[in-house]
């Protein structure tokens, strides 16, 4: 009995090999951690995203990562059954496991620059700029900061620069020299002034400034309070000599607003107001500087509906549709869209005007409307004006030599109103800047300039605008926008080639049929031109929220509000108790810019109300205002509101790649070096 119950209590021989001990189950990955995904913010490190340029994102380590429940145990190719445990032990005590490679780090160019050498972590994470091609993979330029590329690549690289941002440089004058009244000469002029203006401060910045390839020029930023003061109340009712006497109040408020960015940034003022700058303040900032035009683009496109159109979809065909097409090795049609664009259509619209289908029998285009007697010519006449391409004689008149010279329009009258207005539109501009400022510096430096360089970089540029002042270009001088978007395009971010090509400009201003053949570009085609440009801005502006969290319903909100007050709050200034027709004079796409004289905004003095009413209409101060009291007063994450990391000065100077990329030439920064806003 006892050996027979005995028996049953035996237990039976399980499996073999016994079964492991039971392991503890990991929970779930995440998509993001079963991807490798990272975001793409300001301030990451780029050991990882950026480790070669192939493109490909760096996933963890197989061996650190727990299993996965929803997709089983991690592959193991060309591998058999798994060996028992006590077999893998002890091949682990045989066999020990070689450590795991450090993961890959970020290689300098150079070694011999002070560049890390291969295989030799970064001191410190940087923020990263993937400007991804079309396949993914990001491409730094061929030819950054300070290479020496040879004489032949760099006037081959200068001149592609300049001419892909040839639409940045010349449009603006062709827009507001009309509004003022000029003649084609006049127009001419301008245009000559620019060109020289523009490479005097590109070879400023680029010696004195932060030193990066960018390229100064008239600003988008500076346009809109430029017209406001135009249409300024006390400007009605002028006869003659109207575009002199305007060009120099504008001189005057030009120089002013250059003069308060000068004190912005020498006396430090802006590295303390760096703290205050994010891709969320900058990004609906730039935004509605783009979008605050779009009265002007299309009204004056349909004046001439066929060959504005033409002129918009040749563009938008060159630089979306064949943007992957190479010729002899280079993007040609996205490089050169706009210069591309515009000489076919004036070419078409040459032979169409040459063939006689914009001419109407006893019609003349130089006649204005309102003194043709005739009704089939007053019909006819604004289209003759804007799609015939010899409305204007300023090719014929102008001379071969042209030496633009401070004070040729007369000496500047200074106007307190019209100066404040400058100074807040220079604040914008150096907001501008800052986001170029960063961004470039991460496609051609060791890093992103240190608080001082910035400062350095915008009081240069106050000088650059009193520089513009003087000569008389209509607008202030800041860093172009489309600064980035080039460098990105051409893969020259050189700043010898940017040099070389400001000496063209420089020699080409003294050419006085060069700004002639400019001038007598149609209104039509270069308002076709610009509603590309401003789309371009806008975008650009937007493309600073990458470095912030994209899903963040904090900065959706932020930018929503901005952008969409930017545009109502405005429109009711510009709309307040305006009557149609009031002012015949003024055309109505150029209206919004009448609001000093019926804004809403009525106290005892009349320079406050100008000054309220005029700022208070411009869409980017809206949104910059908007955008900098709800980004820093609503609580976020440093990741998530994506702030600019800046380097550190004392860092900085340990290292000499970053002391060749900033610091002044011919050692005139050791002189400065207690002064923070100057040196590193």
């Amino acid at each position: 009995m006892s050996s027979s119950s005995g028996a049953a209590r035996r237990a039976r021989p399980g499996p073999w090999p016994p079964a492991p001990p039971p392991q503890p189950q990991a929970q779930p990955l995440s998509w993001a951690k079963r991807t490798g995904f990272q975001s793409r913010v300001s301030g990451e490190s780029v050991a990882i995203a950026s480790a070669s340029s192939s493109g490909q994102v760096s996933l963890p380590h197989p061996a650190e990562a727990p299993s996965d429940l929803e997709s089983g145990p991690p592959a193991r190719p060309n591998s058999a059954l798994p060996p028992p445990p006590a077999a893998a032990a002890a091949n682990a005590e045989a066999k020990p496991q070689p450590p795991p490679p450090p993961p890959p780090a970020r290689t300098r160019r150079r070694d011999s620059d002070g560049g890390r050498p291969n295989g030799q972590a970064a001191a410190a994470p940087l923020p990263q700029l993937l400007e991804e091609e079309d396949d993914g993979a990001p491409e730094r330029p061929k030819y950054e900061l300070r290479d020496s590329p040879g004489v032949f690549p760099i006037a081959v690289y200068g001149f592609q620069h300049y001419i892909s941002m040839l639409g940045s440089i010349i449009l603006i004058p062709l827009l507001m020299v009309p509004a003022m009244g000029g003649s084609p000469d006049d127009m001419a002029a301008v245009v000559s002034t620019v060109l020289l203006v523009s490479g005097m401060t590109t070879l400023l910045h680029t010696f004195c400034g932060t030193r990066l390839p960018l390229v100064q020029g008239p600003s988008f930023v500076y346009l809109a309070p430029a017209l406001a003061i135009i249409y300024s109340p006390e400007f009605f009712g002028l006869n003659h000599n109207n575009f002199k006497h305007i060009m120099k109040h504008l001189q005057g408020a030009i120089i002013i607003g250059g003069a308060f960015q000068v004190l912005l940034g020498y006396t430090g003022l802006m590295s303390l107001f760096l703290r205050l700058i994010n891709p969320v303040v900058i990004s609906p900032t730039i935004a509605a500087v783009g979008l605050s035009f779009f009265s002007y683009g299309f009204t004056k496109v349909g004046s001439c509906i066929e060959m504005g159109l033409l002129q918009l979809l040749i563009v938008v065909m060159f630089a979306l549709y064949l943007r992957k097409v190479k010729l002899f090795g280079y993007r040609v049609f996205l490089i050169y869209a706009v210069p591309l664009a515009l000489g076919i259509t004036w070419a078409i619209a040459f032979v169409l005007t040459a063939t006689g289908v914009y001419s109407y029998r006893g019609c003349d285009a130089n006649i204005p409307a309102s003194n043709n007697v005739s009704a089939y010519c007053r019909k006819h006449v604004l289209r003759m004006k804007s799609c015939r391409v010899d409305t204007s004689h300023a090719l014929r008149s102008s001379p071969w030599l042209r030496f633009p010279y401070p004070l040729q329009w007369g000496t500047p009258i200074f106007s307190w109103k019209m100066g404040l207005v400058m100074c807040v539109a220079s604040v914008i501009a150096s907001v501008d800047s800052v986001g170029s400022y960063h961004a470039s510096s991460l496609f051609v430096a060791t890093r992103p300039p240190t608080a001082g360089v910035v400062s350095r970089g915008i009081g240069v540029e106050g000088v650059s605008t009193v520089l513009a002042g003087l000569w008389g270009t209509g607008v202030g001088s800041a860093t172009i926008t489309e600064n980035v978007h080039t460098i990105a395009v051409t893969k020259m971010g050189n700043r010898r080639a940017v040099g070389f090509g400001a000496i063209v400009l420089i020699l080409l201003s003294f050419v006085g049929k060069v700004g002639a053949f400019i001038a007598s570009i149609p209104d039509v085609l270069v308002a076709a031109l610009l509603c590309f440009m401003w789309a371009m801005l806008c975008a650009l502006g937007l493309s600073n929220l990458r470095y912030s969290a994209k899903g963040s319903s904090r900065n959706s909100i932020v930018v929503g509000l901005a952008l969409f007050l930017s545009l109502s709050v405005p429109s009711y200034f510009q709309q307040y108790r305006l009557q149609p027709n009031s002012n015949s004079s003024v055309p109505t796409y150029f209206q919004p810019y009448i609001v000093a004289s019926h804004g809403p905004i009525h106290t005892g003095s009349s320079g406050v109300n100008y000054i309220l009413n005029t700022l208070l209409s411009l869409n980017m101060v809206i949104a910059f205002l908007v955008a900098l009291i709800l980004d820093n007063t609503v609580p976020g994450g440093r990741q998530e509101r994506g702030l600019y990391v800046w380097s550190e000065a004392e860092a900085a100077r340990r290292e000499s790649a970053v002391m060749k990329d900033y610091e002044l030439p011919f050692k005139i920064g050791h002189a400065f070096r207690w002064v923070k806003c100057v040196g590193l």
